[in-house]
């Protein structure tokens, strides 16, 4: 286990600002102690919030850069900007090994073609996935991958299933977490070839032991899976609609407390329960997702993630950093006989 972890921070590219981004540090080092930060950013703009929270005082190496990555930037664009951006210029601090992890809440498009430029793939890793944690009704499971590769084979697959495992290993601390394959039925048959000749390679694989067959994007929150893999097409659209879900969700449950007095008392009753359901669902907890299977640890955070949001996603760079993941990813590729 490594200790000692520098976080390189893209301060700049948060929806909400560097405000929100340095909090989000300041939250992370109470519940990291010994974590250190390399800021990147305008320092004019960096120091003016900094002086806000004592605990980043001396934690701090901040690199002033001039240019920005915009939302609207296409990646073409924003790789013309890799050498004189936050966002750029933090990869290349992690590419050297001056930083053990980058976060970002930048452009995702951008960030992706740079981190694959300038880190490029771990050794027989063919391409990255991205991952992070959602809740389902045991806890939490991995869905991986979320829009970084929209046509995959087998072998990719396979390859998002070790992946995905050693991400469960460490966010959900499962030691033998249950793989499934995102599918459009359970039965054999079922689905495109790819997905068929996956399942077959999972179950004379070292996983044979953790791989329980297909899942249904309806069954993914029983808690049947801890990691659930698909194709970044599927796997996007699975992601989007649960989050469309989830706000439909909230504004039903939001008219029925306040459409008449009834509801109104009914709140004032049922608030703790309330508060705790809010408490689970809270996107917060989970915001962060991982560039797996790249030479090095980036983790995108959202956007538009306020700073208790950008501070799990600084979390997340943490443990993989402290528990040097990378190696296990590695290793556990060279068992895999397609």
């Amino acid at each position: 286990m490594k200790t000692n972890i520098n976080i390189a921070i893209d301060v700049m590219g948060s929806d909400n600002g560097p405000e929100a981004v340095i909090s989000g540090a300041s939250i992370s080092k109470t519940r990291f102690p010994n974590i250190k930060y390399t800021f990147f950013g305008k320092e004019d703009i960096i120091n003016k919030y900094l002086k806000k929270h004592k605990n980043l005082s001396d934690c701090v190496n901040l690199i002033h850069t001039e240019e920005l990555v915009l939302p609207e930037d296409k990646p073409s664009l924003a790789l013309r900007k890799r050498n004189d951006s936050s966002m750029g210029v933090s990869l290349k601090y992690l590419s050297e090994k001056k930083v053990d992890a980058v976060v970002s809440a930048g452009n995702t498009g951008a960030l992706m073609a740079m981190s694959k430029l300038q880190l490029r793939m771990l050794d027989g890793i063919l391409r990255p996935a991205i991952a992070a944690s959602f809740p389902h009704q045991k806890g939490e499971f991995v869905l991986l991958d979320l829009g970084a590769n929209t046509e995959c084979n087998t072998e990719n697959l396979m390859q998002f299933a070790i992946m995905g495992s050693e991400f469960a290993k460490i966010v959900l601390g499962k030691d033998n977490p249950k793989i499934a394959i995102l599918n459009i039925g359970t039965e054999p048959d079922k689905g495109k070839s790819y997905i068929s000749e996956t399942g077959k390679a999972l179950e004379n694989s070292f996983l044979s032991r953790n791989y329980i067959g297909y899942i249904e994007g309806s069954d993914m929150t029983k808690g049947i899976a801890d990691v659930v893999i698909s194709d970044g097409f599927s796997g996007n659209i699975a992601l989007k609609t649960a989050e469309g879900v989830a706000v439909l969700c909230s504004t039903y449950i939001k008219k029925i407390f306040e459409n008449s007095l009834v509801g109104k008392i009914s709140y004032l009753l049922l608030s703790k329960k309330l508060s705790t359901l809010k408490e689970k669902l809270d996107p917060r907890k989970r915001n962060g997702a991982l560039f797996l299977g790249l030479n090095g640890i980036v983790v995108k955070s959202h956007g538009g993630a306020d700073a208790f949001g950008f501070a799990s996603a600084i979390d997340i760079a943490y443990e993989f950093a402290f528990e040097e993941v990378a190696k296990k990813i590695i290793d556990n590729i060279s068992k895999v006989k397609l």
